[in-house]
């Protein structure tokens, strides 16, 4: 899978509530470029809950190319995604973006990648970017420990846990649910 830095975005679905979240900071090398970026978006009224790592234009066009696909498959996130990441590996153009996706819904979680990946992680745990592991590894024990957590909690939780750590990522946390 492509590394992608810059930023921490993680998934949880837990206890028929699912939750993405990212930090809002924007790198340009090692520079802060801005502090409060939105890299969670939500789609088809709400059914379906995204965030991104990597370039802002190219994960922009990567979400417009979802959402497209999202509407010629009447919803249906998982062929969205497949027909997504063909396209992804296939196209010249698209070949070239450099950015990752999560999307959900209520009922999966899935990653993909520039390089034709269409990933359903089984612990129900999805995370993209620099502070991806020390976010995976917060809400893993999170979920394995405190089950009495929502899922929007232990993503908010995570996310600080990787700030802490991570240099390319911030506090200016923005979380969106599905249930």
């Amino acid at each position: 899978m492509t590394k992608i830095k810059s930023t921490t975005v993680v998934a949880i679905r837990h206890n028929g509530q699912v939750a993405i979240g990212a930090d809002g900071q924007a790198t340009m090398g090692n520079t802060v470029a801005k502090s409060n970026v939105k890299k969670i978006r939500v789609l088809q009224d709400g059914k379906i809950i995204t965030g991104f790592a990597g370039s802002t234009a190219d994960a922009f066009t990567l979400l417009e190319r979802f959402d497209e696909k999202l509407n010629a498959y009447g919803g249906n996130m998982k062929r969205a995604a497949i027909e997504l990441a063909k396209d992804w590996r296939m196209d010249r153009y698209l070949r070239r973006l450099e950015a990752m996706l999560i999307v959900a819904n209520k009922d999966e979680i899935l990653i993909l990648s520039g390089t034709g990946d269409v990933l359903e992680p089984d612990d129900e745990i999805a995370s993209i970017g620099s502070g991806s592991m020390f976010a995976k590894a917060a809400a893993s024990a999170l979920k394995k420990h405190a089950t009495g957590l929502s899922a929007e909690e232990m993503v908010r939780e995570s996310l600080g846990i990787a700030a802490d750590i991570c240099i390319y990522t911030n506090h200016n946390v923005v979380v969106e649910t599905v249930e």
